[in-house]
Order: C-alpha cells, then sequence, then structure tokens
C-alpha cells in the first residue's frame, strides 16, 4: 500500500487541490484510495460536501476507531478520512501522549484493503504533519510560482531530513517536488523555475510538467467537484492525468529531465 503524503510548509501553494486530484486520480485509475485530511482547515470535506460527524480528532485521541472515521464512496474507489478545526487542538491534548508523533501511523496500523493512502497537512511543522511524515512513505511537496513557497519547500526538506535523522528506519522518499499554478507567460512563473533548477535540494526530484494555471480548478472545488468532474477537457484536467501517470508509472518517469520552461511554455494555451 502506498502512502503520499502532500506537504509545504508555506499555505496558499495549491497543497489541498493537489492531495484531492491525486487521490481522486488515483481512484480514477483503478487503485482503492483513502484520503486523510490531516490540516485542521478542514477543507477536503468542503471539497466533497462531507457532513462530518467523527473526524481525525477522534481517531487521533482514541475515541473513535478507524472503521468509525472513515466515509466511505466518497467518489467510486475513493474514501475520505475528514478533518475538523476541533484538530487545532491536538497539540495540547496529546502532550502526554507517549510517542505521540508516532500516533497516526498506529490508528492506522490495522488499515487494510487500499492500494493507496494520500494525506493532506497542514501548513506547518507542527504535531499534525510529524505524524503526516511519519506515517508516509514518500512526499510530493506543491511549490507555486512564488519565492515565499519555494522557502517553504526547502523549509519541509529541513523537516524531512530532521524525520530521516530522528526515525532512521521509517523510509522517507521525495516523489515530486511539483510546481503549481504555472503560467510561464509571467516573469514569476520563469523566476520560480530557475531557482527551483539552481536549488539542488529541489530540482533533482522537480517534476518539470507541473500544474498550469487554469481557472476550471477553482471553479470546480466551488461545485464541490473534481476538475475531470467539472471541466475535463481543461488543461489542469490534462496535467493532473499527466502527474497521475508519472506517480503510477503509467508514463515515462522522465519529467525530471529537459528544460523546464520549454516544457512549461508548451503546455501554455
Amino acid at each position: 500500500m502506498r502512502r503520499i503524503a502532500v506537504v509545504n510548509m508555506k499555505g496558499g501553494v495549491g497543497k489541498t487541490t493537489t492531495a484531492v486530484h491525486l487521490a481522486a486520480g488515483l481512484a480514477r485509475a483503478g487503485l482503492r484510495t483513502l484520503l486523510v485530511d490531516a490540516d485542521p482547515q478542514g477543507n477536503v470535506a468542503h471539497v466533497f460536501g462531507i457532513a462530518v460527524g467523527v473526524s481525525l480528532t477522534d481517531l487521533l485521541t482514541g475515541d473513535a476507531e478507524p472503521e468509525a472515521v472513515i466515509v466511505r464512496g466518497v467518489r467510486e474507489r475513493l474514501d475520505v478520512i475528514p478533518a475538523t478545526p476541533a484538530a487545532f487542538t491536538l497539540e495540547t491534548r496529546l502532550a502526554g501522549a507517549p510517542q505521540r508523533e508516532t500516533i497516526l501511523a498506529r490508528r492506522l496500523k490495522s488499515l487494510d484493503g487500499y492500494d493507496a493512502v494520500v494525506i493532506d497537512s497542514s501548513p506547518a511543522m507542527n504535531l499534525l504533519t510529524y505524524n503526516v511524515l511519519l506515517y508516509a512513505h514518500e512526499v510530493v511537496i506543491p511549490v507555486g510560482m512564488d519565492s515565499m513557497a519555494i522557502i517553504g519547500a526547502r523549509q519541509t526538506l529541513d523537516g524531512i531530513r530532521e524525520i530521516r535523522e530522528l526515525w532512521p528506519e521509517r523510509p522517507l522518499d521525495i516523489l515530486a517536488v511539483l510546481p503549481t499554478a504555472v503560467n510561464v507567460t509571467t516573469i514569476a512563473t520563469r523566476a520560480a523555475f530557475d531557482a527551483l533548477e539552481r536549488d539542488p535540494s529541489l530540482s533533482d526530484r522537480l517534476y518539470r510538467r507541473g500544474v498550469r494555471q487554469c481557472i476550471d480548478v477553482t471553479y470546480a472545488l466551488a461545485q464541490r467537484q473534481t476538475v475531470w468532474e467539472y471541466a475535463p477537457k481543461s488543461r489542469a484536467a490534462e496535467d493532473f492525468d499527466a502527474l497521475i501517470g508519472f506517480v503510477t508509472g503509467g508514463t515515462a518517469r522522465d519529467e525530471r529531465t529537459g528544460d523546464a520552461a520549454g516544457e512549461a511554455s508548451q503546455a501554455v494555451v
């Protein structure tokens, strides 16, 4: 079972959008998928129109078992563990818990029946994010086309290095550094790609195709739909299809090679 965390210490980089479409895309590709919302803002439930009863908070505090918090059939082959703002209190409520950084891994240890688990995370290196990184085996780092998002990506890598040092027995691989809201006609996008290429810690895992800027994504989420449901012929639907192919190995994994700005410019319509 693959465990993929979507993480960036900077907010507003398309993290939840990426997590939702990664999970929904894997489900569309035939994989039984669980999407876990580990961001106290609880946007995943809003995107899918889920009326939340028990949530991630109840799972981590031991007040509910995984079976009770999983919302089934959100989409075909896609289930969700939702979050609510109650998760903001977990740092305090779990202050005295033993090995509290690994509670999520222990609570989901018996999880069965899934091919993939995708976890959305909070934009901070807090207790929830540590739990996410200690459960996941792979990480996708969305990066918006601005300098602060790149700083957030570097801070995320610092957190991953810390995890690897403190828990060396736990596998944690960078699956992709994912440019989001790509519009190569802007100076900001070109500058961001240049910075990503020049950073040796980020360029090695850079998914150069990225996901293009596309207003249909905003409209889709407002309608509580994925972009495939709202605008299946849009540039975002095409880009997320390519990303799913990359993640599943359905397309050649050479998206990390070639000229980033050149590939992005070919994608702009």
